[in-house]
């Protein structure tokens, strides 16, 4: 899910930091330009690590975000559409799970909201703020859109598809009550 990613840089330096010693003017100015920002087939950089050379631009080490396919998540519902769910981990929000890879019998309510369907005629609702675990199934990089109209969503460069379709995948609730009906029966 982290990985370091050594980047190369030629950094222009802003005259109010130069008073300052070097490595820490250099880290400064990464720090401004690198953190919450998505770098395409990276991911998302959540930090500045280090500075490894200032010989002939600047080499560092940048702490990334970006999930393999396959790799099981555990995020929260933050909302629902026709198209499926979307998840977030606090600190990225662009996750979504289309409903076709969702659990088989996973059907929208009358009231919008997603559930699904067992043999025994329960209905399980997957509602807003609920603890989801997924696989990851894709993670795309977007172009940069030339211009956006007004009512469309926040431009989003790194999006992740996620799937609960197999074995305890799904609400974390649904997996936590099995878990515990084995133990009480060993």
């Amino acid at each position: 899910m982290f990985s370091l990613s050594l980047i190369q840089h030629d950094l222009p330096m802003p005259p109010h930091l130069l008073s300052r010693p070097l490595l820490d003017a250099i880290k400064a100015e990464l720090e401004r330009l690198f953190p919450d920002k998505v770098i395409a087939n990276l991911g998302l950089c959540v930090f500045v690590y280090d500075i490894r050379s200032v010989q002939g631009g600047v080499s560092f080490r940048l702490l990334m975000f970006k999930p393999f396919n396959g790799e099981v998540l555990v995020g929260r519902i933050s909302g629902y559409d026709d198209k499926g769910l979307q998840v977030s981990l606090d600190f990225f929000n662009d996750i979504c799970i289309p409903g076709h890879l969702m659990q088989f019998g996973t059907v929208r309510a009358p009231d919008g909201r997603w559930m699904l369907k067992s043999g025994d005629d329960d209905e399980l609702y997957l509602d807003l703020d609920d603890e989801i675990r997924f696989l990851v199934s894709s993670t795309k990089y977007l172009p940069i859109p030339i211009e956006q109209k007004e009512g469309d969503p926040p431009f989003a460069p790194m999006q992740i598809v996620g799937s609960i379709k197999g074995d305890g995948l799904g609400l974390v609730a649904w997996w936590a009550a099995d878990e515990e009906g084995e133990e009480a029966e060993q």
